[in-house]
């Protein structure tokens, strides 16, 4: 389903796939090492990617699919643990129900630093974030 609608947005197969990869929570690096290519491959297709979909950033892609990407809950030791459905970023916290849904805001993290999404659905992971210190590129 999820490919269906990237490639109505006008993603290639290919992009198509690299951004499922990435919503699963892949790094740049295990994606490149699951489709064979290299990770400058990986980062050109998510520029054409977040261009096409017109979001700036991994987060607001993976925050974009998410209606359409099925997750499979797994019995987890904290999947009975109230979710609080807060991203943390940076020095700010992101709570994507506090504006209705309309939209979210993001922040750039630190080289450190990941995020997570947690939600209704259960624990939805970390996301990569493929930053290392000192790196200039952030796709």
């Amino acid at each position: 389903m999820l490919r269906d609608i990237l490639t109505q947005k006008g993603l290639s197969n290919r992009e198509a796939e690299v951004a499922e990869l990435v919503v699963k929570g892949l790094s740049n690096k295990e994606v490149a090492n699951q489709l064979f290519v290299t990770e400058k491959t990986v980062k050109f297709h998510l520029t054409n990617i977040y261009k096409k979909m017109s979001v700036k950033s991994r987060a607001q892609l993976i925050v974009w699919c998410m209606p359409y990407q099925s997750f499979v809950e797994t019995g987890s030791a904290d999947a009975g643990q109230q979710n609080n459905n807060t991203i943390p970023a940076g020095n700010t916290t992101v709570n994507p129900a506090a504006n209705n849904g309309q939209g979210f805001h993001s922040t750039a993290l630190n080289n450190d630093e990941e995020l997570s999404l947690s939600g209704g659905a259960g624990n939805l992971g970390r996301i990569p974030t493929d930053r290392e210190p000192g790196s200039e590129s952030s796709i």
